[in-house]
């Protein structure tokens, strides 16, 4: 993905909807490269543009969400302090058969953030991405199939097992 339709995906999901205008530069080398990552984006199903009686906006689609989110995990500038800090986050995720791809999404996402899978649907991790989950959960309208904990409380036997399994 260009480094111009990151830029767009990140002022997209910072507002609800975007004027097309806010895309338009002096440059217009720039512009037109901004306008093609637009146009690259909504051909995706990252974007959205729709029409009002003055102007042209763009919004994030879910799909643009989740592809953020997973964009941001590959950074290698986040701004996650990953040195423990004495919690650990649980997630617990109940998607039904009939969301499959969803849950699969879910799955990948909790992967690259080091969240280790302890028991079916129970997901475990020492490092801070709950606000993530926690915004991914609201995009994804996910109020009861996912629910988010962060505990210092585990018993001696798995906290054993937990160290040994993220090297702490």
């Amino acid at each position: 993905m260009s480094s111009h339709s990151k830029k767009i995906l990140k002022k997209l999901a910072e507002s609800p909807a975007v004027s097309i205008e806010n895309f338009k530069e002096e440059d217009t080398k720039t512009s037109y490269a901004l306008s093609r990552a637009l146009k690259n984006l909504v051909d995706s199903n990252y974007a959205e543009i729709y029409k009002s009686e003055r102007q042209n906006y763009a919004r994030i689609t879910p799909r643009g969400k989740s592809k953020l989110n997973s964009m941001m995990l590959d950074s290698e500038t986040t701004l996650v302090n990953t040195s423990w800090d004495g919690f650990w986050r649980i997630i617990l995720l109940d998607l039904p058969e009939n969301r499959k791809s969803e849950r699969e999404s879910l799955r990948y996402l909790l992967k690259k953030a080091g969240f280790v899978c302890l028991k079916n649907s129970a997901w475990i991790s020492p490092f801070p991405f709950e606000h993530l989950f926690t915004n991914i959960k609201k995009d994804l309208g996910l109020s009861t199939e996912m629910m988010i904990i962060v505990t210092q409380f585990v018993d001696e036997e798995t906290k054993k097992f937990l160290f040994e399994t993220f090297g702490k």
